[in-house]
């Protein structure tokens, strides 16, 4: 795989539109030591139509825009993956780009959330939950009242994946922050203070995936889709059927299953962290600890540096970089990871590594499983 990202440490970014994603896919093409002139499948969760036009793309035999959220790019790996794996292509790029922060202060402005009959806006919008943060805050109040999950425990995962963020030179904030920092933080939607909650910021990301065969005669060390798989449960979050269990528990052990591995055999953990509740249902549902469990398995720091389980290495959604679907970033960071590129973040000795998107309001999860071997 080739990837890119594009992000700034202010939060802006000067690109935007097409032209900024088809800078990262120019990069991660790059990274992958191919060219415009190799790739004949493109992903875009909004019109790869469209995109490959712009792209110059000639009669591409290979296309996705399927669109569940921040998991949409864990979604176009599974299906570009299958796709090679069974020959009806041999080159696939996808992109996202996001530009919330730099849209702002360009005067423009992102269209009405929801349209026509959208369920939202005639059962849930009416009666005052705040969105994003409103059903996140929902499955942590219920978290917290069948497990005793405590609010310092989910601060806890804040300031961990902000010991990461300090590492990284894009990340939008370094600094190290406290449990107590995060509690004294304004008050979002309860139980959620505002540092349990992603950044808003601008940023892309691009990836290129190829067959195992070319892979091997390409410039940089292969990594290897071992496993995929995804689950949706619900659009709406009154509609989910509990709230402390994601659609990931169906995903997760899927992926695994397919990629051979356990959740022990995880070096790395690339976990959609939209909120701090986002990341501790995942490491329940992935099978890294049992369920209701995960407010005690963050709270000494495990998933921060020097921890035994280092998760979202790169400063997360939360401290890194967020620009309303954050799935592409964890499979750049991902993949960097195993190639040993990471800096002073590295982790030693990757050779697995679990990126694990989460689309809409806790709706689909989509997992991959990524090694430095083909076959283990």
């Amino acid at each position: 795989m080739g990837v890119a990202d594009a992000v700034s440490p202010t939060g802006v970014l000067d690109s935007h539109g097409r032209a900024l994603e088809a800078a990262v896919v120019k990069e991660a093409l790059a990274d992958a030591g191919l060219t415009l002139a190799d790739v004949d499948g493109v992903c875009h969760p909004m019109s790869s139509i469209q995109f490959a036009e712009y792209l110059g793309i000639r009669n591409p035999v290979f296309t996705d825009s399927t669109m569940t959220g921040g998991s949409s790019f864990e979604v176009h790996v599974e299906h570009a993956a299958a796709a090679i794996a069974a020959g009806l292509c041999d080159v696939v790029v996808g992109v996202y780009a996001g530009t919330p922060r730099g849209d702002r202060a360009r005067g423009s402005r992102r269209g009405p959330r929801g349209a026509g009959n959208e369920p939202l806006l005639e059962w849930e919008l009416p009666y005052g939950i705040r969105m994003p943060m409103g059903p996140y805050a929902l499955a942590a109040d219920r978290h917290m009242a069948q497990f005793g999950t405590t609010s310092e425990q989910l601060a806890q995962i804040a300031v961990t994946t902000r010991a990461w963020a300090a590492m990284n030179p894009k990340a939008r904030y370094r600094e190290p922050i406290t449990v107590d920092d995060v509690l004294a933080s304004p008050m979002e939607s309860s139980p959620l203070h505002k540092l349990d909650c992603c950044l808003v910021t601008d940023g892309a990301g691009a990836f290129v995936l190829t067959s195992v065969e070319r892979a091997r005669d390409l410039p940089k060390p292969p990594v290897y889709v071992l496993g995929a798989a995804t689950c949706h449960g619900h659009s709406m979050i009154s509609q989910m059927a509990d709230l402390t269990v994601t659609p990931g528990a169906v995903s997760g052990p899927a992926a695994f299953a397919m990629a051979g591995v356990k959740p022990g055999d995880v070096d790395v953990l690339m976990g959609y962290d939209s909120f701090t509740i986002t990341a501790l249902l995942h490491l329940e549902d992935l099978g890294f600890c049992a369920k209701g469990e995960g407010g005690a398995f963050v709270e000494d720091g495990k998933t921060g540096p020097g921890g035994s389980l280092p998760m979202n290495t790169n400063g997360g959604g939360l401290s890194y970089t967020h620009p309303g679907m954050y799935g592409m970033f964890l499979i750049v960071e991902a993949v960097r990871q195993l190639r040993g590129e990471c800096g002073d973040r590295q982790v030693s000795g990757v050779e697995i590594a679990v990126a694990h998107g989460s689309g809409m309001v806790l709706s689909c999860m989509s997992t991959l499983v990524l090694g430095t071997e083909a076959a283990l």
